[in-house]
């Protein structure tokens, strides 16, 4: 089967079983994108090559102003209308929060880890083919966690009794996509994710970290794109 196919039907079963999970206050509200936002993911794994792909690139999960929005892991808006063409339909989540309206790719916000990280894959890339005919950026976790200010929560602040079944089923899926696009070198986006491949990946794939490009870094605030390409370059990914 080819490896978009297989890496499609994982994260429909991803999203099916993270819908069943329940979480106590501080969250408040919790979006799955591959839930309403499903269409344009599916568009966004069908650019994976039969073959797979040299690099994955992992993040944690879901921010809200990028795939939140747009079903594409950092999707800052801009990127994914304008640069993937990536035009499908977004629902919006059954439960919404009022300071975190699911406006798709209307949405006029922009996220900025998205924007740096596409950004960069735009320069160094041109076309989405090119970047697509190696590459692959994926999110560990496929949902987004809000608290009643708004206020974004991510996977590693939750207490550990709702973490321990989101560790399961995501590491299952981590292992599944791996297998599916057969990556030669796999890339922790800050080093939560970069934790997750070295427990799920073990010998199969060589890994490697690279900063995450959040403005809550002080170093990605000093010359991300930079950073970035030298961590690459000296492992060997690039």
């Amino acid at each position: 089967m080819p490896a978009a196919e297989t890496a499609i039907a994982a994260a429909q079963r991803l999203s099916r079983a993270m819908n069943k999970l329940e979480f106590d206050p501080p969250v408040e509200c919790v979006y799955n994108p591959l839930t309403y936002a499903w269409a344009a993911h599916e568009a966004y794994l069908r650019q994976i090559p039969p073959g797979g792909v040299r690099v994955l690139m992992l993040g944690m999960n879901p921010g809200p102003w990028g795939m939140a929005q747009t079903g594409v892991p950092f999707g800052q808006v801009a990127a994914v209308r304008d640069w993937m063409k990536i035009d499908a339909p977004i629902k919006t989540p059954k439960h919404q929060h009022p300071k975190r309206p699911i406006n798709g790719l209307a949405c006029e916000r922009s996220e900025v880890s998205g924007e740096r990280l596409w950004g960069l894959m735009q320069a160094r890339f041109k076309t989405p083919k090119r970047f697509f005919k190696e590459h692959l950026v994926a999110n560990y976790c496929p949902l987004a966690f809000m608290e009643e200010s708004g206020r974004n929560r991510t996977p590693d602040h939750l207490p550990a009794s709702e973490r321990a079944p989101i560790t399961e089923l995501c590491d299952k899926h981590l292992a599944e996509l791996i297998k599916a696009v057969q990556p030669e070198w796999a890339v922790g986006v800050g080093k939560y994710a970069e934790k997750c491949l070295l427990r799920v990946a073990g010998d199969s794939v060589k890994v490697t970290t690279m900063l995450h490009p959040s403005p809550a870094s002080p170093a990605a605030n000093r010359g991300w794109a930079e950073a970035a390409i030298k961590q690459l370059e000296a492992a060997g990914v690039w």
